[in-house]
């Protein structure tokens, strides 16, 4: 009896024997899955990453903008001297160019736009022409030439003079007419003028202002005095006799200054030069108003930046002057570091502390979501809603109180009750308050359990473990939290503008007076000169290129602060973390 032959299963055939497939009987032949275009990995790459080469691109075609108009603003140009078809003579430099279409020269209705090229000519002369620029087109343009020895004459006041050296004037007397003579006789005499000048003003600002400052003193002392004794105690009595003691000595002291500020006028009075503008008129300029000067058509690229580095050097150590368009900007640069510097000392202490007991200490609770709800929230509030606050709390509430308690003599002088650096920074604190508690939140969240473990089963205490555990680890995400404060507060302007930012700070923050660092005075920020030169110059055209410099300033300041920053939160995170340092 034979087996019964079973056949093979179908995987087991081959494909010739399985004969053809055919679809399920009620079914559509199944087609290739298709997988969705999102949920491959490379259109997101492309989108992600093209958005990050937009905002590179933003950003560096921002910095770039800024970078090129600000490190042009000082470097010297040429001087012309530009002649209309209806006479008039423009002269001086030319500081940009743009095609208008005049009306004139426009065709007939529905023709096209004619346009042609236009230059504005800083002409300076202000107290000859009434004017600072003036436009002039090339279809009103007859001639145009640089003549070889126009001066560029930057001074004190009046802006800048474009004239042709005609003579010069020492102790009265004319001793050159030519241009050669008068600009070498310039050039051996205006440094020691200026030195004269330099000394007149550190006499001014130096000797005097001591004089006055302790004459000042001496009179709240009698006041003081006064109010706690009564007008006509013996106390008071004794203490007016010591006030015109002093007021005989200090008054000696400051004749001999005045006589030795009276002298250097003297010497610097006979010393001015004679210029003849470009059409015609004839102009003396005292040697002692001279900032800088020098022949714009016969210097060499040497030359050009030698004067180039000058204003640079100026920029940045000098005071400002004419209404902040030229001059310098030190009182601005100091009075923005030591803001920045108050601040971050205000701030991160207070920051990191609250941080800590919200992270350490608090328990979960609502009264402590409420408090996590309300800091995130106060990241939100617009900053010139702090300069109110600031405004009416710390100046006007905490200020007055502290001038009625410790300064009732000075009323109704206000002392702290009044704009001051200290409570910019107090301000501009708890404006970036938020951003180091969240930073130090999330620092203190990063420190592994472990580590605190390890440190209660050696027997630390809570505080050990936080103050030897803890926070050395996190310092680097509390660096980071300093960092971003420094980034947001060094460029906030609107609530400076009402706590303490002026235009012109006669005085810095520090000098050499007891107590040395004044935080009650008002200061220069560079914030708020930025926002000055921009919006309340009364020669818009001057300030504009100096709005770029001063732009460029600032964000090389902050680069700076926060470089600082990070190099110190490198070293702690090598420390700390990798246990090297």
């Amino acid at each position: 009896m034979t087996a019964p032959v079973v056949a093979p299963p179908v995987a087991d055939r081959p494909p010739a024997a399985r004969g053809p497939s055919a679809p399920p009987r009620g079914r559509r032949a199944a087609s290739p899955r298709r997988t969705a275009l999102f949920a491959h990995g490379e259109p997101m790459v492309w989108i992600t990453g093209g958005s990050l080469a937009i905002a590179l691109l933003m950003i560096t075609g921002l910095l770039l903008l800024v970078g090129w108009q600000g490190f042009g603003t000082f470097w010297p140009g040429p001087a012309v001297s530009l002649t209309t078809t209806t006479g008039r003579i423009v002269a001086g430099e030319v500081t940009r160019e743009e095609s208008h279409a005049p009306v004139e020269m426009q065709p007939a209705a529905g023709g096209e736009p004619l346009l042609v090229r236009r230059r504005l000519v800083r002409i300076g002369n202000y107290e000859l022409t009434g004017e600072h620029f003036a436009w002039v087109g090339d279809h009103e343009l007859l001639s145009e030439t640089r003549p070889e020895w126009m001066l560029v004459v930057e001074r004190q006041a009046w802006g800048r003079f474009y004239g042709t050296p005609a003579g010069f004037v020492q102790d009265g007397q004319a001793v050159a007419s030519t241009p050669e003579e008068a600009w070498a006789l310039f050039e051996r005499h205006h440094g020691e003028v200026r030195a004269r000048r330099e000394r007149r003003r550190d006499l001014e600002t130096g000797a005097l202002a001591a004089v006055n400052r302790e004459v000042e003193r001496e009179r709240l002392a009698v006041r003081a005095v006064a109010l706690e004794h009564g007008q006509g105690s013996p106390r008071h009595n004794r203490a007016q006799a010591d006030l015109d003691a002093a007021k005989a000595r200090l008054d000696q002291r400051y004749a001999a200054i005045r006589a030795e500020i009276q002298e250097l006028d003297r010497l610097n009075a006979g010393f001015a030069l004679k210029l003849v503008t470009a059409d015609g008129q004839a102009q003396d300029v005292a040697l002692a108003d001279v900032v800088r000067a020098y022949p714009a058509n016969r210097l060499d690229e040497g030359s050009k930046l030698a004067v180039y580095l000058s204003r640079w050097w100026e920029y940045l150590t000098a005071e400002p002057r004419e209404a902040n368009s030229e001059g310098g900007v030190w009182p601005a640069i100091f009075g923005t570091v030591l803001m920045t510097l108050v601040m971050s000392l205000l701030v991160v202490p207070f920051g990191v502390l609250a941080a800590l007991y919200l992270r350490e200490y608090a328990r979960p609770g609502l009264a402590t979501s409420a408090v996590r709800i309300a800091v995130n929230n106060l990241a939100g509030v617009p900053s010139i809603v702090f300069g109110v606050f600031g405004l009416g709390f710390f100046c006007y509430i905490v200020g007055g109180s502290l001038d009625v308690l410790f300064h009732p003599e000075r009323l109704p002088s206000p002392t702290f009750g009044t704009g001051g650096i200290l409570w910019a920074s107090l301000t501009l604190a708890l404006l970036t308050l938020p951003v180091v508690i969240v930073a130090t939140e999330e620092a203190l969240a990063a420190v592994p359990g472990s580590m605190r473990e390890g440190s209660y089963a050696c027997g630390a205490s809570k505080w050990q473990t936080i103050r030897r555990v803890v926070l050395p680890r996190a310092m680097p995400g509390i660096m980071t939290g300093m960092i971003l404060a420094l980034a947001r507060g060094a460029g906030e302007v609107a609530p400076l503008m009402l706590v303490g930012a002026v235009k012109l700070a006669p005085e810095l923050p520090f000098d050499g007076s007891f107590p040395f660092l004044h935080l009650e005075r008002s200061f220069m920020h560079l914030g708020f000169h930025i926002y000055d030169l921009g919006f309340q110059s009364q020669n818009s055209e001057a300030a504009r290129p100096m709005v770029f410099t001063t732009t460029l300033l600032l964000i090389a300041l902050v680069v700076a602060l926060n470089v600082t920053a990070i190099t110190v939160r490198t070293r702690l995170r090598g420390r700390y973390v990798t246990g090297k340092f």
